[in-house]
């Protein structure tokens, strides 16, 4: 394990000067010969209390691909946690390699050794490609693992509970931009059926929207299609479409120079962590458009909420699901506050969040 050093480059500037940008406390890249283990783990902040985030495995095309995401997505974690009032910080870990070929119970212990090795400062969860099941593996040598399967006494898939607060953040955003947080009839396009998507997509139909989806796995897209009866449409079609909501719930950076000029719809509401390609420059096209965009670690909070029961001991499914209905408020304040600030949405959730860490920080000193 070693932390970074700065000698490895994200495009025309060091990890170290990227991580030190967008305010990383620590960096630890992760390699394991024997077993084929290529990780990166980010702590971005622990004000709050240790960086929670989940594990994803995915197979970049580079090094460096991987390093800007996880980057990104452990901020994302620390505005995550702080806007749903969680005392956790933000996190992330991101394995490098086709899971099909790579992942398998020494692999896993592998990387649970080196999350044991941070004594805590960082709680792993299970992420894109990663299972419950992934979880047991990585708890052998680890306790700083949540998500576990339920037999275990964990918490079980987040999926559905994600899905659920994304739901309800659609609906708060449907609230600001039609005048009614109905679904009834409405045009909705789901970028992405993994867990969450699929999941989502049974929460819209079931509410009589009118789904189109799309998803690079065409088994898993005729599965939900015949279990919810969703349209089926091309992975370039699903920018285009003529709908009033438009949900990503695949991979980030899908609303940028390129989409936006595509877009037809009113909303923009979905799973996928950072959507905006760039934050501000996005975020402003975004309402010169006249689109509504729920802040996609605001509504995508379900999963972390869902897990924070299991860390304290005492989860409860029915509690989870009451704490992520709460999104349906947060989302509707942060809304109302970008509308009468003439901010991004985006940039009125950051202020929110970094406002609860500053003033909590400034608790935690005081002592």
């Amino acid at each position: 394990m070693v932390e970074v050093n700065g000698t490895e480059k994200v495009g025309s500037i060091s990890i170290f000067e990227q991580a030190a940008k967008l305010g990383h406390e620590q960096v630890v890249f992760c390699h394991d010969e024997p077993t084929g283990l290529k990780a990166i783990i980010g702590i971005h902040n622990t004000v709050l209390g240790p960086a929670l985030g989940g594990t994803r495995m995915w197979n970049y095309a580079t090094e460096e691909e991987a390093a800007i995401d996880v980057l990104r997505l452990s901020r994302g974690m620390t505005y995550k946690a702080a806007i749903s009032g969680l005392n956790l910080g933000g996190g992330k870990a991101v394995i490098i390699g086709d899971p099909a070929k790579l992942k398998n119970e020494a692999f896993l212990r592998r990387f649970g050794k080196f999350v044991d090795s941070l004594q805590g400062k960082y709680i792993t969860a299970e992420d894109m490609n990663m299972k419950t099941s992934d979880m047991e593996h990585i708890g052998m040598e680890t306790k700083h693992v949540t998500g576990l399967p339920v037999e275990m006494g964990g918490s079980g898939d987040p999926s559905p509970v994600t899905a659920y607060g994304v739901y309800v953040g659609i609906k708060a955003a449907a609230k600001k931009a039609y005048g009614s947080d109905s679904l009834a009839g409405k045009k909705i396009s789901v970028q992405g059926v993994g867990q969450v998507g699929m999941y989502l997509v049974e929460h819209l139909t079931k509410e009589g929207a009118q789904v189109f989806m799309t998803d690079i796995n065409q088994d898993r897209l005729k599965m939900v299609s015949e279990k919810t009866g969703a349209t089926v449409v091309g992975m370039d079609e699903i920018y285009g479409l003529d709908v009033d909501i438009y949900a990503p719930c695949a991979m980030g950076a899908t609303i940028n120079d390129d989409t936006i000029s595509k877009l037809k719809c009113s909303v923009i509401a979905g799973a996928a962590n950072n959507q905006l390609k760039d934050e501000a420059r996005h975020g402003n096209m975004l309402i010169e458009k006249g689109i509504v965009y729920a802040p996609d670690f605001v509504i995508n909070a379900g999963g972390i909420i869902n897990i924070t029961g299991e860390l304290r001991g005492s989860y409860s499914k029915d509690l989870a699901y009451m704490w992520t209905e709460k999104i349906y408020d947060t989302c509707t304040n942060i809304l109302a506050k970008a509308d009468k600030d003439g901010i991004p949405s985006q940039k009125a959730a950051m202020l929110l969040a970094e406002k609860r860490i500053e003033d909590v920080g400034r608790v935690k000193l005081s002592f």
